[in-house]
């Protein structure tokens, strides 16, 4: 999966998931501020993204230091290519 592929998927969950404007989720927009998703939304994201890794574990560590949209296409993008 590329980047832009990643990015796109990872951009239609969080429109499904959080009913949010698609010109909203940019790269930049951070998930807190900008988004409005607390750590019970997080949870959600994080179980649809296990579906994109083919199940692959998703390691909580990982996703300590993610603020933006483009922090979790990072790291989706990194566990893939591990």
């Amino acid at each position: 999966m590329t980047n832009e592929e990643i990015q796109a998927r990872i951009s239609e969950v969080l429109c499904e998931l959080f009913e949010l404007d698609s010109a909203d989720v940019t790269p930049e927009a951070r998930l807190y501020e900008d988004l409005d998703i607390d750590s019970i939304d997080a949870v959600d994201l994080i179980v649809e993204l296990k579906t994109m890794t083919d199940g692959k574990k998703i390691d909580p560590e990982d996703f300590k230091s993610v603020r933006t949209v483009g922090d979790v296409i990072t790291a989706i993008e990194k566990l893939m290519n591990s």
